[in-house]
């Protein structure tokens, strides 16, 4: 993975972040991979990455794998509550919106791209699919 690939990390994801390009961790397909006992392998190996934000970083990568999402999509659907596939298939788009705006207006920002309503819906029904 080149570093651009993490960029969108926040920054308290800082140590996993520098962790995971140091150990050649190079794609997202890799980090989606990860299994509990090399999460917790890690956070023995680097006092300074955390279980909670490494399990954070692999649902990102799991949203942008399993479904096909881009990486600012994926962070935002974390950070507006959505950790899992399964939490996003029990939304409706409507839902969604809401959540967004309301991460939207306590951080005072706008997202990089404009979501519609239709590519929420499809998000939502690929995660229905996956989660059967």
């Amino acid at each position: 993975m080149n570093k651009n690939n993490l960029t969108i990390l926040p920054i308290n994801f800082r140590h996993e972040k520098e962790y995971l390009i140091n150990n050649n961790f190079d794609s997202w397909q890799e980090i989606r991979n990860l299994s509990d006992s090399e999460i917790k392998r890690i956070i023995k190996a680097d006092s300074l990455c955390t279980e909670s934000r490494l399990i954070k970083i692999r649902a990102i990568a799991i949203f942008i794998i399993d479904l096909d999402l881009l990486p600012h999509e994926a962070s935002l659907l974390l950070h507006c509550g959505v950790g899992n596939i399964k939490t996003l298939s029990n939304l409706n788009p409507e839902s969604l919106k809401k959540k967004i705006g309301r991460l939207e207006r306590n951080l005072n920002i706008r997202t990089q791209s404009n979501l519609e309503l239709s590519s929420m819906k499809s998000w939502i029904l690929r995660a229905k699919k996956l989660s059967k």
